[in-house]
């Protein structure tokens, strides 16, 4: 074990979930060399990630963000990022902290350069490693290349749910769809667990009803909606009007939609693929991945789905039970894959 985790327990129910990580998600050779970058509250996840990974004997290096800084810190500490030059393999399992996406996009410009596989498990905890990564992502990524490619050939979507959701999404020959499965290659990192494809939609026009989640610091704040979901008319693919029981919630939703020109802009239309979750837990790590819709507003992922507007903001809005169509087949029913 490494000696910054060497007093750490390793727990019987992480590993099934840090096998998955190491052995399936990212594919770890004896030859290659991995860095951890973990923090004081996620060192059991990493002890579970470590212990796989010696049992492979790939050289590790761990970092823990505390042992450099106060928290938040203002950039990614310089003996990571010049390790991270030398590594084939990269995982990044601690909680995020306000003021930190600065040190993050550091880290991610070396492994973008570098081609390092990365797993990124931001704000990852015990319940995500006995769920969403206990997922077969074989079978997960089997059928999001079944998803991503009747998705590539569709003109528009439709999607409905009993909560009162009824959109259309036009498509954009123009503007990609990306898959993350959970299956990390070379050319492109992606969050663990995985388990979604997405893209820029051209339009979105209708109601959306939010009775999952809200992301970025929201989530944590609201947690599952259920009981007091957000109503979202979009109109030409910007938001034109929310509705909520907690005026709290719906004041901030509407301060963080406003922080930029382009911040209530649709600039992401998912389809969760995690057949191994069953429900909302409250997380936005886990349940974007949720088999179902979500739609962020804000930055599009340009660099990936070819949008060309951009935004300093991005807030994903994840609900449930959802119908799909892709132009005339149905694909989804009441949050189950047709296909």
């Amino acid at each position: 074990m490494h000696h910054l985790l060497q007093d750490i327990p390793v727990l019987a129910e992480l590993l099934q979930g840090a096998q998955n990580a190491v052995n399936v998600c990212l594919r770890i050779q004896p030859e290659e060399h991995t860095v951890i970058i973990t923090d004081e509250e996620t060192m059991e996840i990493a002890a579970a990630l470590a212990h796989e990974i010696h049992s492979i004997g790939s050289s590790l290096d761990v970092y823990t963000l505390e042992d450099f800084s106060e928290r938040p810190l203002p950039g990614m500490p310089q003996p990571i990022l010049e390790d991270l030059e030398h590594a084939q393999v990269s995982i990044f399992a601690a909680q995020a902290q306000r003021g930190e996406l600065g040190s993050r996009i550091q880290m991610t410009e070396v492994i973008n350069r570098k081609k390092i596989r990365h797993a990124h498990m931001v704000n990852i905890n015990k319940q995500i490693m006995t769920e969403g990564m206990r997922a077969d992502f074989l079978a997960v990524d089997d059928l999001s290349t079944r998803v991503v490619n009747r998705a590539r050939k569709a003109k528009h979507i439709r999607a409905t749910s009993h909560a009162g959701t009824d959109i259309r999404v036009e498509l954009s020959d123009q503007l990609r769809w990306v898959k993350t499965s959970g299956i990390i290659s070379r050319d492109k990192w992606g969050n663990l667990p995985g388990g979604e494809v997405f893209t820029a939609p051209y339009n979105i026009n209708g109601h959306f009803v939010v009775d999952g989640v809200v992301g970025d610091y929201l989530c944590q704040k609201y947690g599952d909606l259920k009981n007091n979901p957000l109503s979202i008319t979009i109109t030409d693919n910007r938001i034109s009007n929310v509705e909520c029981a907690n005026d709290e919630l719906r004041g901030e939703f509407l301060s963080y939609t406003s922080t930029d020109e382009n911040s209530n802009r649709a600039g992401e239309f998912a389809i969760g693929t995690n057949i191994a979750l069953k429900g909302v837990i409250g997380h936005i790590l886990q349940d974007e991945k949720l088999p179902g819709i979500h739609i962020a507003f804000g930055n599009p992922y340009g660099e990936h789905t070819g949008q060309t507007w951009n935004s300093t903001t991005h807030i994903d809005c994840v609900g449930r039970d959802f119908d799909i169509w892709m132009d005339e087949e149905k694909i989804m029913n009441n949050g189950r894959f047709l296909i």
